[in-house]
């Protein structure tokens, strides 16, 4: 016979959240590295309000783009 007295099992209570976890909740703007490298330049920056800019390398011509998504693409 089965013993059906459940007592023994730990309960641990479930809590639920509509704020993400902190780790992943995006922060107001993400610390910069330092170090002995140049200062960064933001994208929002470079891009100000356009889709595209073009960069001119080494007698190259590239186009950095964002997309929909906010990633950013250098094609030539």
């Amino acid at each position: 016979m089965f013993n059906t007295n459940h007592s023994h099992l730990l309960y641990s209570p479930v809590t639920t959240s509509s704020a993400p976890p902190a780790a992943t909740q995006p922060s107001e703007a993400p610390a910069l590295p330092s170090g002995p490298f140049d200062a960064p330049i933001r994208s929002k920056d470079l891009l100000k309000d356009r889709a595209c800019v073009f960069i001119e390398h080494e007698g190259m011509l590239y186009a950095l783009r964002t997309t929909r998504a906010g990633k950013l693409i250098l094609t030539k």
